[in-house]
């Protein structure tokens, strides 16, 4: 009996590695922002406009326990890199029907400290567009407009942020 729990503990750290550990799909052309209700912290954004640069875009929502637990290092890494030619546009798709008020929203944006530009992503085209599914998600654009990395959930803080300086060293 040990010997057979020993192997099925074995084979379930192999399959958790995988996981953590399967490679990245192949780089696709990021959808562009649509649909957006309002944009908060800056004038309205374009993926067209944005090319040259490394965007972040972070599907998120103000009342998520996981979303506000990735905000420091959404707001951090905005901070440390958009002089670098880093982009992070926040895009808050609401869970529930409260969360669709800008006032809410915006109080939101000032509680977190949020700086950087808010699609308020009401009716859900982007999220649609994006073909997102997660509470937080994060997807990484290159320069020449490809989502090359995606992130669901909370963690790989690490992970992420070093692909975001491997994005930005890359020549546009």
């Amino acid at each position: 009996m040990f010997k057979m729990l020993k192997s099925f503990a074995a084979a379930s750290v192999l399959l958790v590695s995988a996981v953590h550990a399967a490679p990245q799909p192949a780089p696709v052309p990021a959808p562009e922002f649509t649909g957006i209700e309002k944009w908060l912290n800056s004038e309205p954004l374009t993926l067209q406009s944005l090319r040259g640069k490394v965007v972040l875009v972070d599907f998120w929502t103000y009342t998520c326990i996981n979303c506000i637990r990735t905000l420091p290092y959404v707001t951090d890494w905005y901070q440390k890199y958009k002089d670098q030619g880093l982009v992070v546009v926040g895009v808050h798709t609401p869970e529930f029907p409260f969360e669709r008020s800008t006032t809410n929203v915006t109080k939101a944006l000032d509680r977190f400290g949020i700086k950087y530009p808010v699609a308020q992503d009401n009716g859900y085209a982007t999220w649609d567009a994006y073909r997102n599914q997660y509470w937080p998600a994060a997807y990484l654009i290159d320069k020449q407009g490809n989502i090359v990395y995606r992130h669901f959930g909370e963690g790989k803080y690490q992970e992420t942020e070093a692909e975001i300086q491997r994005l930005l060293a890359q020549p546009g």
